[in-house]
C-alpha cells in the first residue's frame, strides 16, 4: 500500500477527477463543430473539461488535486463478466486524441494523473479516497459515474454533472438519500438490483429504484434481502428470486477497489504554482486564449486583472424614465445592444431590445410600452454616431428598425461578423456558443430567455 500523508500535516482538501468520464460528458455537452483549432483538431471535450476544472479549483479551493484515467476497456471486470460495458458504442471520431490533449493541459498545470492497467479510474479514486480518510482529509470527487456515489460520507462529496459543463449536483449523504431513497453505503446494493444500462448490467425485470429502496430499507442490506427473498410478494418478488445470481454478479462488479498499489501518495497531489510558460505553450496550441485568461484570473492572485468584469446591475425603469437613464450613462466605453424579435425574408418585427451600459447597468426595453418622450429619446440615442455600440447579428434587427423608421448608427462591432472572420469555416454563430468559446462564460437560460440575445 502506498505511503500516507502524516497525520500531523496541514488539513488536506483533496479534489479527485475522473478524466475520461468528464471529457466524454464535455464532448456531448459542447457542439463539436464550434470548438476546433485552425488545423481542424476538435477541442470541445478538452475545452469543457478544462472549464470544469478551472471552475472547481476556483469555487472549492482544494489543497491537493489528482486526475484518474481509464487505460482501456479491458479490466478485471470485463474478464469476470465479458458483457461488462460491451454495448457501449465506439467513441466518435472527433473525440479521438482529445483525452491526450486533456493530459497536456493537466501537465501544463502541474496536476498529477494516474491510471492503472486492469482497473478503472473509479478504482483509483476509491483508493485515494480511502487513503484520504486515514488522514482525516476532506475529499471532493468530480465524476459523471454514479458508482462514485458509494464513496460519499460526511467527509466525501461527489460533484456530479447534471447539465452542460457548469451545472454540478453536490451529492452529500443527505442528497444521495433524498434522490435514491438509500444512503451511500447502500447505493451499490440498489444499483445491483436495478442494474446499470451504461455498464450493460441488467437489473431485475420490473423492479425500479422505488421498490429496490423499499426492500433495502425494510431488510437492511442486500444480503439480508436475499436471505429472506421468499418473503417478497407478487411478480416483483418472483422476478427478484429468479435473478439473484445476476444481482450478486452486479454487486461484485460495481464494488470499487480501495487498496490499489498506486505510484503516488496524497502528498504528491499537493497543488503547486503553475508554470506560466507551459500554460502559454499548451493553451496557444489549443487556441484557448480566453480560457487561459480565466485560468490566470481565477488562480494567479499575484497577477492584476486589468479587464475585471464589472458587476452587472439590471435596472427596472418606470414609464418615462428611459430618456434620463440613457443620458446619465457614461460615454467612455461601448454599449452592448441585443435585439429580440422576428425577422427574415425582407421583413422584421422588433419585440424588444436590451442595452448594457459601460457603467455596468443594463435595461430591457419594450418599444411598444414607451411613452412619446422615451420613444424620441431612444430613437435619438440609436442614431447617435457618438454612442459606440456593439451588437450581435445586426442584419435582421436592421429590418425591424427600418419598419419603425428608426436609424441605427455608431455600431463599432457586430460580433457575428467578428466571429466569422475568426472562424470562416463555421456555418452558424450562436451567441451562447461564442460566449462559451471566447469569453469562457456559460450563459444560463435566464440570460437568453425570451430571445433577448437573438
Amino acid at each position: 500500500m502506498m505511503s500516507e500523508t502524516p497525520a500531523t500535516a496541514a488539513p488536506v482538501k483533496l479534489l479527485l477527477l475522473d478524466g475520461h468520464s468528464l471529457a466524454y460528458r464535455a464532448f456531448f455537452a459542447l457542439p463539436v463543430e464550434n470548438f476546433s483549432t485552425t488545423t481542424g483538431q476538435a477541442t470541445n471535450a478538452v475545452y469543457g473539461f478544462t472549464s470544469m476544472l478551472i471552475n472547481t479549483l476556483r469555487d472549492e479551493a482544494p489543497t491537493h488535486v489528482c486526475v484518474a484515467f481509464d487505460v482501456s476497456r479491458q479490466t478485471f471486470r470485463s474478464e469476470q463478466y465479458p458483457e461488462y460495458k460491451a454495448t457501449r458504442s465506439a467513441s466518435p471520431t472527433e473525440f479521438a486524441g482529445q483525452v491526450d490533449l486533456v493530459k497536456d493541459v493537466l501537465a501544463a498545470m502541474d496536476i498529477p494523473t494516474v491510471e492503472m492497467p486492469g482497473f478503472e479510474a473509479d478504482d483509483v479514486i476509491a483508493t485515494l479516497t480511502t487513503a484520504a480518510g486515514a488522514v482525516d482529509a476532506q475529499v471532493l470527487i468530480l465524476s459523471g459515474d454514479r458508482d462514485a456515489l458509494q464513496l460519499v460520507t460526511p467527509d466525501v462529496t461527489v460533484l456530479y454533472p447534471k447539465r452542460g459543463v457548469s451545472d454540478l449536483a453536490r451529492m452529500t449523504p443527505a442528497a444521495v438519500q433524498d434522490k435514491y431513497g438509500v444512503g451511500p453505503m447502500t447505493y451499490s446494493d440498489l444499483a445491483a438490483i436495478v442494474g446499470e444500462t451504461s455498464d450493460n448490467l441488467p437489473g431485475v425485470p420490473g423492479v425500479g429504484p422505488g421498490y429496490a429502496s423499499k426492500w433495502l430499507n425494510q431488510y437492511g442490506s442486500l444480503g439480508e434481502l436475499i436471505d429472506r427473498a421468499d418473503e417478497l410478494k407478487g411478480k416483483k418478488g418472483e422476478a427478484f428470486r429468479a435473478h439473484i445470481a445476476q444481482v450478486l454478479s452486479n454487486r461484485s462488479l460495481n464494488a470499487l477497489v480501495t487498496d490499489l498499489e498506486l505510484p503516488l501518495a496524497i502528498a504528491d497531489c499537493e497543488r503547486t504554482p503553475f508554470d506560466r510558460e507551459k500554460i502559454h505553450e499548451v493553451f496557444d496550441a489549443l487556441q484557448f486564449r480566453v480560457l487561459r485568461e480565466r485560468l490566470f484570473d481565477y488562480l494567479d492572485t499575484d497577477v492584476a486583472n486589468p479587464n475585471e468584469r464589472l458587476e452587472e446591475v439590471v435596472v427596472e425603469l418606470e414609464r418615462g424614465q428611459l430618456g434620463a437613464w440613457l443620458t446619465e450613462q457614461p460615454r467612455t466605453g461601448d454599449f452592448g445592444l441585443a435585439f429580440a424579435g422576428e425577422w427574415g425574408r425582407g421583413t422584421g418585427h422588433l419585440r424588444g431590445l436590451a442595452v448594457a451600459s459601460p457603467g455596468g447597468s443594463s435595461v430591457w426595453i419594450d418599444p411598444d410600452e414607451l411613452d412619446e418622450a422615451d420613444t424620441a429619446a431612444l430613437v435619438q440615442w440609436l442614431a447617435d454616431t457618438d454612442v459606440s455600440k456593439i451588437v450581435h447579428h445586426l442584419k435582421g434587427p436592421l429590418l425591424a428598425l427600418h419598419e419603425r423608421g428608426w436609424e441605427l448608427t455608431g455600431v463599432r462591432i457586430d460580433t457575428e461578423l467578428a466571429a466569422y472572420l475568426l472562424l470562416p469555416g463555421q456555418r452558424s454563430f450562436d451567441l451562447v456558443d461564442l460566449a462559451a468559446r471566447f469569453l469562457g462564460r456559460d450563459l444560463s437560460e435566464s440570460e437568453t430567455d425570451q430571445g433577448q440575445l437573438s
